[in-house]
């Protein structure tokens, strides 16, 4: 399974009571079809999946799988620490229809690299389907280390990593080592273009929940050779990249969908609403970008 792109980081929409506004999800993911989005990532850390119940976690897969049609692929988030629970999401997600699944590392318990190895090794084995291995330390507590991410791209169906480590040392020499096995996917906007410069193979994109079509400019660009363009649209869309991390993330991608008009609702705590002078620092990046606020 090649994986190429840009991929949206799916932002899970809640009504006024703090349900899943499944109508809006349905909406969101026709937008981004409409935009050419290369596929649907349902359920990470911006989906807010550490505050979803399973119950829920198992919903929305199901919408966006149902609601994509095979139209692109789809991608949700299924990882737990514990291996058990994560087989059992993994399993669900294979049942309706996922293309592939997210992983994240075992966070909290912070297992040992042969620790990592046999976690996300059990997993693609016993579900039997694409997996792609998350890499994001500064959530997780451990990191991925390029010994580890070797062993991996040996095992049959991890096809891909999406790296959020931020380390574009440790990003090349992954790369460097493993990409004939899998395919490397940026989990930060800011570096998706020196990733790509690397030899990675796209992203799984925070801001593509607003503004898909501009980073697929930037992907494609690259793609193509023109360098001067994909370069220009990484410069103009840098700052509002930044601004997705004024504060934890998804709390500014929450609040600009909010102020764009897509009524997405509040986070649910522990995340809290914007703080004052994070919030100054979103409406400006957006009006730099362009963008017209409606709420």
């Amino acid at each position: 399974m090649e994986l190429k792109g840009t991929y949206t980081a799916l932002l899970t929409p809640f009504t006024d009571k703090d349900e899943i506004n499944e109508d809006k999800l349905r909406e969101m993911v026709e937008f981004q079809i409409e935009k050419g989005t290369a596929g649907l990532v349902p359920c990470g850390t911006t989906g807010e999946s550490p505050t979803l119940t399973w119950d829920e976690h198992k919903r929305v897969i199901e919408i966006v799988v149902k609601a994509a049609r095979r139209r692109v692929k789809v991608i949700p988030g299924t990882g737990s620490n514990n291996t058990a629970e994560a087989i059992e999401a993994t399993l669900f997600a294979r049942k309706v229809g996922a293309d592939a699944v997210l992983i994240v590392s075992p966070y909290y318990n912070k297992p040992t690299q042969e620790g990592l190895y046999q976690h996300f090794k059990t997993i693609a084995t016993v579900c039997n389907i694409p997996v792609v291995v998350y890499n994001i330390p500064g959530r997780c507590g451990v990191n991925i280390a390029t010994s580890t991410m070797q062993r991996l791209s040996s095992v049959r169906n991890i096809v891909g990593c999406k790296e959020a480590s931020g380390d574009l040392n440790q990003m090349s020499d992954q790369i460097r080592t493993c990409a004939k096995s899998i395919n490397f996917l940026s989990g930060d906007d800011s570096l998706t273009l020196p990733l790509l410069a690397v030899g990675g193979k796209g992203v799984i994109s925070v801001i593509a929940n607003f503004i898909p079509t501009e980073l697929k400019i930037l992907v494609d660009a690259f793609f193509k050779g023109n360098m001067k363009k994909a370069i220009a649209m990484h410069q103009r869309l840098f700052p509002v990249c930044q601004a997705m991390f004024v504060e934890t993330n998804p709390i500014p991608v929450r609040e600009a969908m909010n102020m764009l008009g897509w009524k997405v609702g509040a986070a649910r705590l522990p995340l809290t609403p914007i703080g004052r002078e994070a919030r100054t620092k979103l409406v400006a990046a957006l009006k730099g970008f362009g963008l017209k606020m409606k709420g």
